[in-house]
């Protein structure tokens, strides 16, 4: 598929973001198979997930107008993460959240940052959000990071239960007159 027909959604300085496409399924397999990268979910993928994981962003893209995305390095055209806005479960309701996942290799480097604060303000710009979460594991300092540079600030807990387990989350948000 040509980059033409293509969704793009975002642009920052040195990324771009555009909707996740059956043609990503290698891409997306770099990072969701990586037990390194996936240490948040105690569990890298298996093949069966890495599509059951992209079918549910297309299926986001219908439903909402929005899912997580591809991000892009403007000067080597690959993908090298995820980052954009979901609907999440949150103590008893759907919140949009801000969602963000990265190849290990560009780990350290801003990029979770600087993808993070445009889908903020994608959210407060584009869809009218008032406010915007990211619900984080308790372990998870370097994406606790992210959201606190993303001027998002701890205002609950609670716990996820994945693949057997209970993660305890920290709710992260911001409302649209605090940024």
């Amino acid at each position: 598929m040509k980059f033409g027909a293509m969704k793009k959604i975002l642009e920052t300085q040195r990324m771009y973001l555009r909707e996740i496409t059956p043609d990503d399924y290698g891409a997306l397999c770099l990072m969701l198979k990586d037990e390194k990268v996936m240490y948040a979910y105690a569990h890298a993928f298996d093949d069966a997930e890495v599509l059951d994981w992209l079918n549910k962003q297309l299926q986001s893209y219908k439903k909402y107008g929005f899912g997580l995305w591809v991000v892009i390095l403007k000067e080597t055209e690959e993908i090298v993460g995820q980052c954009g806005l979901t609907m999440q479960a949150c103590r008893g309701e759907q919140v949009l959240e801000i969602g963000y996942l990265f190849q290990k290799k560009y780990w350290h480097q801003g990029y979770a940052i600087e993808a993070a604060s445009a889908c903020k303000q994608y959210a407060f710009d584009v869809l009218q959000a008032e406010k915007v979460y990211s619900i984080i594991r308790d372990s998870n300092m370097a994406s606790q990071r992210v959201a606190r540079h993303n001027g998002m600030k701890p205002e609950g807990e609670l716990v996820k239960r994945y693949f057997g387990l209970d993660m305890p989350h920290i709710i992260f948000s911001i409302e649209r007159e605090a940024q």
